[in-house]
């Protein structure tokens, strides 16, 4: 039985062409390089004829899923519109957003994930829905977190400040602005950054690179836990676990872990996560 992430974030943009399936792909797996399970999906997705890759294929990539449980076949369109229209041009049927999330809902996998990633289509404003765009979406959803794709360069200031506020119309949860293509020997990357960090509007935090990214959501969005207790590690004081005892909690999930005891030593195992240092 599917099971939700137990961190759901979702990968937003101020437009098309800020590379979302880049930035949704890296962290991918740059997360389970750290040693999270990490899941992506892409509901609905629209394009060129003939495409080789597709968005859903890229995160597919980065995650090691089948890529038609990434974005099924019935969602993929070949005509690049956003999805409800790129649907009425083709002869598909009407997508309406609670169909759409119970879909995602449920092809989640029945094994535990610790993070689980939907990417938006296009901007926030974007129709993804005959019935929502992307803003009702992230509202529906109710994510740990979002993430906002932009580019670093001319004119991300008024793209950013416009989709994080039509973002906060609808939750309140941390956002992250993701500058992609930053570069930083390029003053005007320097000056919107410096800009946008220093905004009183509703953006949370303001990264460059994906493992800004990553360092910014490992412990204030995707939660690490207590090796001694297993609480959160928000919520425990660090000496729960004497010095030398083996773990009894993996860090990453909290569960309560196998302890092997042999002549020459302990050793510590998640039945998700494996060997707890």
């Amino acid at each position: 039985m599917a099971e939700r992430p137990r961190t759901l974030l979702v990968v937003a943009g101020t437009g098309t062409e800020v590379g979302k399936t880049f930035v949704g792909a890296e962290l991918c797996r740059l997360l389970i390089a750290r040693g999270l399970v990490v899941a992506a999906r892409k509901p609905a997705q629209s394009g060129e004829p003939g495409d080789p890759t597709t968005d859903a294929d890229e995160l597919a990539a980065a995650t090691g899923e089948d890529p038609m449980i990434v974005c099924p076949s019935h969602r993929r369109y070949s005509v690049a519109m956003a999805p409800p229209m790129a649907a009425d041009a083709t002869g598909g049927d009407r997508i309406l957003l609670n169909e759409l999330l119970a879909e995602v809902a449920s092809s989640w996998p029945a094994r535990s994930v610790d993070v689980g990633l939907i990417e938006q289509a296009g901007g926030v404003r974007s129709p993804h829905t005959h019935d929502a765009d992307g803003v009702d979406v992230i509202t529906a959803v109710a994510p740990d977190a979002v993430i906002v794709v932009a580019d670093a360069g001319l004119g991300t200031i008024n793209s950013i400040r416009l989709t994080t506020a039509a973002i906060r119309s609808g939750f309140a949860g941390p956002i992250i602005v993701m500058l992609n293509r930053f570069d930083p020997d390029n003053d005007l990357h320097v000056a919107n950054r410096r800009w946008i960090e220093a905004s009183d509007g509703p953006i949370g935090m303001v990264v460059t690179n994906i493992v800004e990214l990553t360092d910014a959501l490992i412990g204030r969005v995707i939660p690490r836990y207590c090796k001694g207790c297993g609480r959160r590690d928000s919520g425990c004081d660090g000496d729960c676990l004497p010095s030398l005892e083996p773990a009894r909690h993996c860090g990453t999930c909290g569960r309560v872990v196998t302890v092997t005891v042999t002549p020459t030593g302990t050793s510590a195992r998640c039945k998700v996560h494996g060997a707890v240092g």
